[in-house]
């Protein structure tokens, strides 16, 4: 596509995950499950933190904005993949294209800081509790959690606004929605410049939040080994298992996507890896959380009761 074309794109078409059509239907059907599964388990978290006063902890806090997040994660994506299983047609206004993967990569950003904030209240409330009531007052709860949107949205802008400056050479996404690394593929002119902007806020927005998580618990581990006490070691594994198995899927397919060059060898690899973050984890998270915590049992509990 010439220099004059590639100025005028105003629309993409996405490939989506597959064109047969038995296969579209099946995928349909099960993402559908998925979106409003994922929809419902996080919409219960966020219901039973806000009506349960037992739940008024500052981990229950991080949990509910974690919670929040991901449905706003799943309805920026899911959508517009529904739609393109059930019609076939993946057409995308550039518009509607940079607006999805802002919103997008906003909503996974937050993920990032918001993990790398949960990890870092475990390691306050297990390596110093005598001074964790202070320490995660509802001031400084509120400040780390707004403190994860802002800067979660602020980098996603700049990352967006680099991508989409440029002129396009093509319209064909490999991709069921459009992410930013995927779109940056089918800019014109030299990318060097935008390529190494982005890839150091990924690296920030990734690496830093990952640093801190592995220093909370590397720090809460030291603790664990020194406790006496086996209630202590059963209480400080069970409160920080959820967040690790969350952590481990989450971040090793967002560092393939974002941080590990990508190859033209396997244009389909991408998509797939995808599916793991913007589809299965938003899924996993409320049953990974709730699975063995007694506190969110007794307060699913109680309000059963009062219905």
């Amino acid at each position: 596509m010439g220099a004059e074309n590639s100025t005028t794109t105003r629309e993409f078409i996405l490939l989506g995950l597959t064109s047969h059509p038995k296969t579209r239907l099946l995928f349909f059907v099960t993402v559908l499950l998925i979106y409003l599964l994922t929809i419902f388990g996080n919409t219960l978290i966020i219901i039973l933190v806000w009506v349960d006063s037992q739940l008024h902890t500052p981990m229950y806090f991080f949990l509910s904005h974690l919670a929040g997040m991901e449905i706003g994660y799943v309805t920026s994506t899911l959508p517009q993949m529904l739609s393109h299983l059930w019609t076939g047609s993946g057409v995308i206004s550039l518009a509607r294209c940079t607006l999805q993967g802002y919103m997008t990569l906003a909503m996974g950003s937050t993920e990032c800081l918001l993990l790398g904030a949960m990890a870092y209240d475990r390691y306050l409330a297990i390596c110093h509790p005598l001074v964790y009531a202070l320490a995660m007052d509802r001031l400084h709860q509120l400040f780390l959690a707004t403190s994860c949107w802002t800067i979660g949205f602020g980098f996603s802008a700049i990352y967006v606004l680099c991508t989409f400056h440029h002129p396009f050479c093509g319209v064909l996404i490999n991709h069921f929605i459009c992410e930013a690394p995927i779109v940056l593929k089918l800019a014109c002119g030299d990318t060097r410049i935008t390529k190494a902007i982005v890839f150091g806020l990924s690296t920030f927005i990734v690496l830093v939040p990952l640093f801190v998580i592995l220093a909370s618990y590397g720090y809460i581990l030291d603790s664990v080994f020194h406790m006496r006490s086996t209630g202590g070691w059963h209480k400080a594994f069970s409160t920080c298992g959820s967040h690790l198995a969350v952590v481990t899927l989450f971040y090793g397919t967002v560092i393939s996507m974002y941080i590990v060059p990508q190859s033209d060898s396997t244009p389909d690899r991408y998509k797939k890896i995808a599916v793991f973050y913007l589809v299965i984890t938003p899924l996993l998270n409320p049953i990974i959380y709730t699975l063995r915590n007694k506190d969110i049992h007794l307060a699913a509990l109680k309000m059963l009761k009062r219905l």
